[in-house]
C-alpha cells in the first residue's frame, strides 16, 4: 500500500513536472464573475466577465425556446492591475447586447474559444412606462457572513425580480488578499447577477486605490466609471450616486462639486414637464444615508450630517443633497451603511411632514427615506439609539433585506424580510402620491 501511495505522489509531481521546472504560468481563459447590467438604453443589456487570461469578448445568445446561440455579440476587455502587494492583473470583459424584445427571455453564455461561461438566462427589460418593475434592495453584503444570499438566490431563481439594487459596500472587502476576495465575492453574487441586471452605487468598503476595484469590476450606464447614473424603468426615473465624495476628499474635492452640478442637471432634465409625466416617480440610491438613529456616531446620526448640510470646513464650502432632492421633488430616497432596516416618516430639515396623521405616506409632504443594510457582512448588524427622534417610524437588527414594486404612476410598495425569521415580511408600506414634484409638497 505504501507503493502505490508513493507512485501516486510521483505520479501527481510528474503531471506538474513542466510548471515546476519551467515556470510556466497556469492558462486562465474560462470565463467567470458573470454578472448582467442594464446600459440605460431601451432594448440593451450589459454581460461583463473577468478571465485572468486575455481573450476575445463574445456572448452568444438567442431567444428562449429558439436556436440556441443563433445571435452572436461582440465587445473588448480592459486590463485590471489591482494596487495591492501582487499587482494581479485580470481582463474585464464588456458586452453590450442590444435590440432586444422587450419582456423576452433570453438564453446566453458568454467567453471565446478558449473557454465558455456556464448558460444563463435573463429577461429583457420592458422599456414601457407602465412596465411594473420589481426589485430587490440592500446595501453591505459581505463575502463572510453574506446571510441573507442563500434567500435571495432562490428568490431570483424564482423569478422574483426584474432588478437588483446593491447599495454600496461590497465583499468586505474587494481589494483584500490582493482581489481574490473580490473575485470571491463576484463569484458568489453570479447566482443572482447573471441572470437579473445588478445595478451598483458605491460605498466607504470600496475606496481602497481610489474605488479601483468597484470602477473596474462593474458597468453602470454613463460615462462615469459607475460613480453616478441615472436611468429609466417603468414609471420612475433612478438616480445611483456617491456619498463617498464627501467623505475621501485625498480623492478630489472637485468631485463634489461635479457630482452636484450633474445631480442639478439631471433632475432639472427628469423634471421638464414631458419628462415628469411619463417618469413621476424620483427614486434616488446613496449609500451613507441622511437620518439614521443607529448607536455608532456615523454622520448620519449627527444634525449636521455631510451629506444631508454639506461640508463648511472645505474652500469653497461643499453644497449638501437635501435640500437639492427636496427642491426637485424626489419621492424615495434609498440608503444603506447602517447594518439595519429603519423606515422614516417623510421627513425634511430634520421634522416629519406626514401626509396626515392617518395615512402617512399618502401625497406626504417630504421624501420618503428607507434604510436596508442588514444583508449580511462580518461587522455584523449595528445597534440602535435607545430614544430616536420622531422621524423614526420602524426598527429592525434583524439580517434582511428590501423589495420594492413600482405598481404604477402613483404606487409604490415597499417591504422588509427578515432572514432572521425564515424570510418573514416585519414591514410594509404602500407609498401613495396623486402629484409629483416640488409642488406636491405645498
Amino acid at each position: 500500500m505504501a507503493a502505490v501511495r508513493m507512485l501516486s505522489a510521483a505520479c501527481l509531481l510528474l503531471g506538474f513536472a513542466p510548471f515546476l521546472v519551467h515556470g510556466v504560468p497556469p492558462i486562465w481563459t474560462q470565463p467567470e464573475q458573470v454578472h448582467l447590467s442594464y446600459a440605460g438604453v431601451p432594448g440593451s443589456m450589459v454581460v461583463t466577465w473577468t478571465t485572468f487570461n486575455k481573450t476575445e469578448s463574445t456572448v452568444e445568445y438567442g431567444l428562449l425556446g429558439g436556436r440556441m446561440f443563433e445571435l452572436i455579440a461582440k465587445g473588448s476587455s480592459t486590463l485590471f492591475v489591482d494596487s495591492g502587494k501582487e499587482k494581479r492583473k485580470m481582463f474585464i470583459h464588456r458586452v453590450t447586447i442590444i435590440g432586444l424584445k422587450p419582456a423576452a427571455t433570453y438564453v446566453y453564455h458568454c467567453g471565446s474559444d478558449e473557454g465558455w461561461s456556464d448558460v444563463f438566462s435573463f429577461t429583457a427589460l420592458n422599456d414601457s412606462s407602465s412596465f411594473s418593475p420589481r426589485f430587490a434592495l440592500y446595501g453591505d453584503l459581505g463575502n463572510e457572513n453574506p446571510q441573507s444570499l442563500s434567500r435571495l438566490q432562490k428568490d431570483t431563481q424564482m423569478g422574483m425580480y426584474d432588478v437588483i439594487l446593491h447599495i454600496g459596500d461590497f465583499a468586505y472587502d474587494m481589494h483584500e488578499d490582493n482581489a481574490r476576495i473580490g473575485d470571491e465575492f463576484m463569484r458568489q453574487i453570479q447566482s443572482i447577477a447573471a441572470y437579473v441586471p445588478y445595478m451598483t452605487c458605491p460605498g466607504n468598503h470600496e475606496s481602497a486605490y481610489n474605488f479601483s476595484n468597484y470602477r473596474n469590476r462593474f458597468s453602470m450606464p454613463g460615462q462615469t466609471e459607475s460613480l453616478w447614473y441615472s436611468w429609466d424603468l417603468g414609471s420612475a426615473h433612478i438616480i445611483s450616486f456617491s456619498t463617498e465624495v464627501y467623505f475621501f476628499l485625498e480623492f478630489g474635492l472637485e468631485l463634489i462639486f461635479k457630482q452636484y452640478e450633474w445631480l442639478k442637471k439631471d433632475l432639472e432634465e427628469a423634471n421638464r414637464p414631458e419628462n415628469r409625466a411619463v417618469r413621476p416617480w424620483i427614486i434616488t440610491m446613496g449609500h451613507r444615508p441622511m437620518y439614521c438613529s443607529d448607536d455608532d456616531q456615523d454622520d448620519c446620526t449627527k444634525f449636521h450630517s455631510f451629506v444631508r448640510l454639506g461640508r463648511n470646513d472645505t474652500k469653497p464650502p461643499a453644497p449638501g443633497l437635501e435640500d437639492l432632492f427636496y427642491r426637485y421633488g424626489v419621492d424615495l430616497e434609498l440608503w444603506a451603511h447602517e447594518h439595519t432596516y429603519e423606515r422614516l416618516w417623510p421627513v425634511y430639515g430634520d421634522k416629519v411632514y406626514n401626509g396626515s396623521a392617518d395615512q402617512p405616506y399618502v401625497n406626504p409632504k417630504a421624501p420618503v427615506h428607507i434604510i436596508t443594510g442588514s444583508a449580511g457582512c462580518r461587522e455584523r448588524t449595528d445597534r440602535f439609539q435607545p430614544n430616536p427622534k420622531a422621524w423614526s417610524a420602524f426598527r429592525s437588527t434583524d439580517y434582511g433585506y428590501s423589495r420594492m414594486h413600482i405598481i404604477n404612476a402613483s404606487h409604490i410598495y415597499l417591504e422588509q424580510v427578515s432572514d432572521d425569521q425564515h424570510g418573514k415580511v416585519i414591514d410594509s408600506i404602500w407609498v401613495v402620491k396623486e402629484k409629483h414634484g416640488f409642488s406636491s409638497w405645498l
